[in-house]
């Protein structure tokens, strides 16, 4: 059976009441208390205080102070006007019951106006900050964009001063090979009218000074020299060269490897990093390191490193957009992406990293615990527990002895059982 407090003291003005509950020996806190616009009412095992208060008050801004044993009530009335006494006197006990049930029902209903009202009001904020991260993505990508074409505008100035440089050179060359050429056929015709000279017999007619041609070894011919300086060397012979590789050696034993499912993850990547998917017309404004998705990875890797999330995810993009096959692209995105709080990006980039690290091979163990442990993360933090909990024992079962990731998939089952248990 409770203990009735009936000692209490109280007063009051024409718009507040004080009143005054002492408990000495007991400990009161917030939840043992409970009151509406005409019901107040203190619990405290054994204790009891119930009060159908002769007027209505208003329960929002009333308050509670508790300390040294006294919890003192301010209880702002919603009429001006003097009570004739704190509590309702000469109530029948149907009254009163109805008066509790329905001091209960309006508590209930508040508490439920108040919970939709906090989820529409973070419905709101998460919207308010989605929009708040697409607009500076936006102007981040417009200023990046204004940048290129500020570059590219540059390079075409540069390029067009080059080529008419290149010209007007090539014009000068033209010239003085034009007149080089000119000069050595024109010594080329002196030789041969000196050698032409020579070759005649002198004190005879012009009729008799015509050479014949000899036939014999004892042959000669003025242009002989000649052919024999122009002679070409014989073609080198054709050959061919043979290139051994060493074979790879796998770490486990013969019984125990997994050689076949290895070689189809090395030949994937393999192919991952010869296969380009975007359209290289539209990237011809990037420098030839920029059009490598190996060197815009690594420069992903810094920006997080630094601390700037959204210049990795650009650099992830176009390292996406240049080859969509190498999973460590999306596993890194899918880092960034928890960072900016971009959580349905992170799960998809995770996803999309495990469907790529298949078949699952000792190489790809790591990449593999690192995507199922951001994707549980991600999902930890949209509240689905369920699917976190189930990526952390996925992430397990590959590293057993990995003690963080048994603690933090501990935790997330403790808070599925609190979930459980308020439910």
């Amino acid at each position: 059976m409770p203990v009735w407090l009936r000692e209490y003291s109280w007063r009051q003005t024409g718009s507040v009441v004080f009143l005054s509950l002492p408990l000495r020996g007991v400990r009161v806190t917030a939840a043992n208390i409970f009151c509406t616009d005409r019901y107040l009412k203190v619990s405290i095992p054994p204790f009891l205080f119930e009060a159908i208060l002769y007027a209505p008050i208003d329960d929002t801004n009333s308050t509670a102070k508790i300390g040294n044993g006294i919890i003192f009530f301010t209880l702002y009335k919603k009429e001006v006007g003097m009570w004739d006494s704190l509590t309702l006197e000469n109530a029948s006990k149907e009254k009163l019951q109805y008066l509790r049930e329905n001091a209960v029902l309006k508590a209930h209903e508040k508490a439920k106006e108040e919970t939709e009202a906090k989820k529409v009001t973070k419905q709101e904020h998460k919207k308010y900050a989605l929009e708040a991260t697409m607009k500076i993505e936006e102007a981040e990508r417009k200023r990046i964009e204004d940048l290129k074409e500020q570059e590219r505008q540059k390079v075409i100035k540069k390029l067009e001063l080059w080529e008419s440089q290149q010209k007007g050179l090539e014009k000068q060359m033209r010239v003085q090979k034009e007149r080089e050429l000119s000069e050595e056929v024109q010594q080329l015709k002196e030789k041969k009218k000196e050698k032409i000279s020579k070759t005649r017999i002198p004190n005879e007619e012009p009729s008799k000074t015509r050479l014949k041609p000899a036939k014999g070894h004892g042959s000669y011919s003025m242009f002989s020299e000649n052919l024999k300086e122009e002679q070409l060397p014989a073609p080198r012979s054709a050959g061919t060269i043979k290139i051994n590789f060493t074979s790879r050696v796998f770490p486990t034993a013969l019984r125990e490897s997994r050689v076949a499912e290895e070689e189809e993850w090395l030949h994937k990547q393999a192919e991952a990093r010869r296969t380009v998917s975007a359209d290289l017309s539209e990237l011809e404004d990037l420098k030839e390191e920029e059009k490598n998705p190996d060197w815009l990875k690594d420069k992903g890797n810094k920006m997080f490193a630094t601390g700037n999330y959204l210049a990795a995810v650009n650099a992830y993009n176009l390292a996406v957009r240049l080859n969509n096959k190498l999973p460590l692209l999306y596993l890194n995105r899918a880092a960034c992406h928890l960072k900016l709080r971009n959580l349905h990006k992170a799960i998809e980039d995770s996803s999309k990293a495990l469907e790529l690290l298949k078949p699952p091979v000792p190489d790809n163990e790591n990449a593999r615990i690192k995507a199922y442990v951001r994707r549980g993360t991600a999902f930890c933090q949209l509240e689905l527990y369920a699917e976190g909990l189930q990526d952390y024992e996925a992430a397990l079962k590959i590293d057993p002895k990995n003690k963080t990731i048994e603690k933090d998939a501990e935790k997330i089952r403790h808070i599925i059982q609190g979930t459980i248990q308020n439910s």
